[in-house]
């Protein structure tokens, strides 16, 4: 059986497919959706940006929302936990010309829960539900959340929220099998989202946690019943990720690993969009992580970093990444991997 679903439906609006790719602070930026853009999932999105920033118009804010036609369908993520202007905000995302709206209950850092936002939206169920009815009531694309399973393992309410968020008019939720308390530590628990896919009605489940190959989309799908899976950590360095998913999804064939010359290629294509899109200066930054991204299963990577951490010249950098010896592909460690996602959130 194949759960892969193209197209894919949120409400009226069709979809690619139901593999999408996550909004990552810090980390998808107009270069990550790029190199995203080229491999066609269902959804992709900007970062988060917070409703406030939007209604005032601050410049940093739109230009994290920068973005071109190659990137449809893209949605919008805003995070706040203020009614009264959840649907100004929203309708700030439509105008721009998102195909979709987010909204996002799942950031668990400190600086974004401790006025209520992200994750500390778990702790007051109730203003999600009036959160989501004003955006909905605001705008005529589809609306859409993003939670955790809840604060702490004492406290999980995401099927309560996503009741609440269903009888608001959300058009879809995504539920992260893990807890605000675990951040990105330890397995995610799809039962949460299992449990949130029986109380469902109409709203449309979307697992994420742990969606890093096709064989571990394909369990997601077949554990929990969601409609679509949510894939995070995975696409970082993985841009062409959904060609392995769907691949596996509907042949239960996996695609050969990508040689290290082909992940040089696809490193050093991010690397032009990105001194097309940043100042020099903050792509020598960036390309510190993106660098490990590609090569994170390599021998040599650690090496390579530590070249290209001292860089601040691109073409230095450039030169890196075309000719620094890196040898063949080798098993991923959890240690580098847990290395090369931090920042990400």
């Amino acid at each position: 059986m194949s759960f892969f679903s193209a197209p894919f439906y949120l409400g009226k609006k069709a979809l690619p497919n139901n593999v999408f790719y996550a909004p990552l602070a810090g980390c998808s930026d107009f270069p990550f959706r790029k190199m995203s853009s080229k491999y066609r999932p269902g959804l992709m999105f900007c970062e988060m940006v917070k409703m406030e920033a939007l209604i005032r118009h601050d410049p940093n804010t739109f230009h994290i929302l920068d973005y071109d036609q190659s990137m449809h369908p893209i949605g919008g993520q805003i995070c706040g936990s203020n009614p009264a202007i959840a649907g100004q905000a929203a309708r700030i995302i439509e105008e721009l010309g998102f195909d979709t709206v987010d909204l996002n209950c799942g950031c668990p850092v400190d600086k974004v829960t401790k006025d209520g936002s992200g994750s500390g939206m778990l702790k007051t169920p109730h203003l999600i539900g009036e959160v989501i009815a004003n955006m909905t009531a605001a705008v005529k694309i589809p609306v859409t959340l993003k939670i955790r399973a809840g604060w702490d393992e004492t406290q999980i309410n995401a099927p309560a929220i996503t009741q609440l968020a269903e009888a608001a008019g959300a058009q879809a939720i995504c539920i992260h099998g893990r807890t605000r308390k675990q951040a990105y530590k330890g397995p995610a628990n799809w039962q949460w989202i299992k449990a949130c896919k029986e109380v469902a009605k109409t709203i449309k489940i979307i697992g994420n946690g742990d969606v890093v190959d096709g064989p571990s989309a394909q369990r997601m799908f077949e554990e929990t019943g969601c409609d679509a899976v949510l894939v995070a950590r995975g696409t970082l360095g993985q841009p062409w990720i959904i060609e392995e998913i769907v691949r596996y999804l509907t042949e239960r064939t996996t695609l050969e690993s990508m040689n290290i010359e082909r992940c040089r290629e696809e490193l050093y294509q991010h690397f032009l969009h990105t001194i097309q899109y940043h100042p020099p200066r903050r792509v020598a930054i960036e390309m510190r992580r993106v660098g490990c991204w590609y090569l994170k299963k390599s021998s040599g990577t650690r090496a390579f970093r530590e070249a290209i951490s001292k860089a601040s010249d691109l073409a230095e950098i450039e030169s890196l990444i075309l000719h620094f010896p890196i040898g063949a592909l080798l098993e991923e460690t959890a240690e580098l991997a847990e290395e090369c996602a931090d920042g990400c959130q």
